[in-house]
């Protein structure tokens, strides 16, 4: 559990060049994510948000980390080839942390967003309990961007989704 925990606190950090940096400013510089969220009818949402608890980490400075307190349960690594769409409309099987690690990818939600994402992006899916729409669309659509494939590296959550929230405290 610990080690699964140090892998998301290192892709945290290495999210995107502001950590880069951060590395070399004595405050911390803000670090994004999308989060996929349903409203209180069961509609799908993403957001951009910010991780903002960083703190100073001792001994080593100037390093900035944010612990978060997502309980991690498992780590999977998944390819999507070039020109490939989810045939359905889909929830995330838990709540999870998607970082690209090559390739491009998009996530379109039940209120009409698409967010393209690649490398140096972080989205959080967290789009469990949505209702079907008029079209009958659930959760969210995904697929990739781009002549190549997208690989993604996957941060299974063991928690409950807090729904009808956007950008809770990470």
């Amino acid at each position: 559990m610990r080690f699964i925990r140090n892998i998301i606190l290192a892709i945290a950090f290495a999210a995107s060049w502001a950590s880069v940096v951060a590395a070399q400013s004595p405050t911390p510089q803000p670090v994004h994510y999308w989060h996929v969220w349903v409203d209180s009818g069961g509609t799908t949402h993403q957001s951009q948000c910010e991780f903002k608890n960083f703190n100073p980490r001792e001994g080593v400075e100037p390093t900035f980390v944010n612990k978060l307190p997502d309980k991690p349960d498992h780590v999977v690594i998944v390819q999507f080839s070039k020109g490939w769409v989810s045939t359905a409309w889909h929830e995330n099987p838990v709540p999870q942390w998607i970082i690209p690690l090559s390739g491009r990818w998009f996530v379109e939600t039940m209120d009409g967003h698409r967010v393209e994402m690649g490398p140096g992006d972080v989205s959080l899916g967290e789009d469990q309990g949505s209702k079907p729409d008029a079209a009958g669309h659930i959760g969210h659509v995904a697929g990739t961007v781009g002549n190549a494939p997208a690989t993604l590296m996957i941060v299974q959550l063991d928690q409950k989704v807090n729904p009808n929230v956007s950008c809770s405290d990470k």
